[in-house]
């Protein structure tokens, strides 16, 4: 399936792009984001990406964005952005910084990744393959207690301790290497299959999550963006699941708050105002890109601004 950026026209509009502003791509991706934020701006603008998953920093459009001087991709985490910023000398100068969370097309259609149940193919689903462990590499290092642990907090899995029972007994006898493998004998476990859902749905999203640690990378880098943000620039968040969106939901409420410092009774100078102001509620994709994109059904858009 072709990768459509999700929310592209509600993204760039938030974003509140100024020709000569500096902007952040979280995610690169194929790079849909990214080209329209550089069409906006003029030739004083900045944008840097960041992207884990090499084969997004090898494609084409990264290829032809690349040798605009305006532009810089950066193959790495955006865990790692804050460092980055500050080498370029723009910390607390950036406008904007967008994150478009979860899995590409391009990544979930592509056998030899890992990311889906749905072809045949080693069970990897790094983000990143140059480093960590690969999910049949994790399986085997994991103990059945945190297994069910991830299987359960991170996929929502009811079934999780049933699962992970069933993975270590199976892992007695023969390795887990491959998606279907994995995919089957966890089909074979659960009892009953939920409505238009794959039983193994909930299962590798726990095991992607956890061998890409990407729960803490993104409570990680939204932390950074508020040193990163100039006075009234914006955070644009697009996450695809729950718990991500909780994690986003939490940060912007928290840091839109006045905290409280110091002893009772409480003065003006002992009220520590919000760094950030929530400029909407949860938005979702229009019905129609739904139907012209129906990985975008779950996508779910928070913005908060700098103050």
């Amino acid at each position: 399936m072709e990768h459509l950026s999700v929310m592209l026209e509600e993204a760039l509009q938030h974003l509140a792009i100024k020709p000569n502003g500096v902007y952040i791509d979280g995610t690169f991706g194929r790079g849909g984001h990214s080209r329209r934020i550089l069409e906006a701006l003029d030739e004083t603008g900045r944008l840097l990406a960041f992207d884990r998953d090499s084969s997004a920093i090898a494609c084409d459009n990264a290829q032809f964005m690349r040798a605009d001087a305006r532009f810089s991709l950066h193959h790495a985490p955006f865990s790692s952005m804050e460092m980055s910023v500050a080498q370029a000398g723009l910390t607390g100068k950036v406008d904007g910084i967008l994150l478009d969370l979860g899995v590409s097309s391009p990544q979930l259609d592509d056998e030899t990744r890992g990311f889906s149940f749905m072809n045949e193919g080693a069970l990897d689903m790094r983000m990143d393959r140059s480093q960590g462990l690969s999910a049949a590499q994790w399986l085997v290092q994991v103990d059945e207690k945190r297994l069910a642990q991830v299987l359960f907090e991170y996929g929502e899995e009811r079934f999780a301790r049933h699962i992970a029972r069933a993975i270590k007994a199976y892992q007695l006898t023969q390795p887990i290497q491959t998606t279907r493998q994995l995919a089957k004998l966890i089909e074979d476990t659960i009892p009953f299959r939920e409505k238009h859902k794959h039983p193994a749905t909930r299962s590798f999203q726990a095991i992607r999550i956890a061998v890409n640690n990407e729960l803490d990378e993104l409570s990680g880098v939204l932390e950074q963006t508020v040193n990163l943000l100039s006075h009234q620039g914006r955070l644009v968040v697009i996450s695809f699941h729950s718990l991500e969106d909780r994690i986003v939901k939490r940060f912007m409420r928290d840091k839109s708050s006045a905290q409280f410092v110091g002893k009772l009774p409480i003065k003006d100078a002992d009220i520590q105002k919000g760094v950030l102001s929530v400029l909407n509620k949860a938005m979702k994709p229009s019905q129609r890109e739904i139907v012209l994109n129906p990985r975008s059904r779950s996508a779910v858009m928070r913005v908060a601004q700098r103050v």
